[in-house]
């Protein structure tokens, strides 16, 4: 199982917070809002991506397990 972000833009509130703790996978649009890679979390930004997740005041940040793909 591979980790993944999703971002609820419904609950974003495009703080920036996530970008700025882990720029290596997301990047903003012209009005903040997150723009995150779709591809699996690498291992060793997997502690950043958490940090991010954990500092998302709307919560709208998630890291999601989901099936590797063959």
């Amino acid at each position: 199982m591979d980790e993944h972000l999703r971002v609820n833009p419904i609950l974003c509130d495009a703080f920036g917070h996530c970008a700025e703790l882990l720029p290596e996978l997301i990047t903003v649009d012209e009005w903040g809002y997150p723009i995150v890679d779709d591809g699996p979390v690498p291992h060793e930004l997997r502690p950043a991506a958490r940090r991010a997740v954990a500092a998302c005041p709307r919560l709208a940040l998630a890291l999601e397990r989901r099936p590797k793909v063959a």
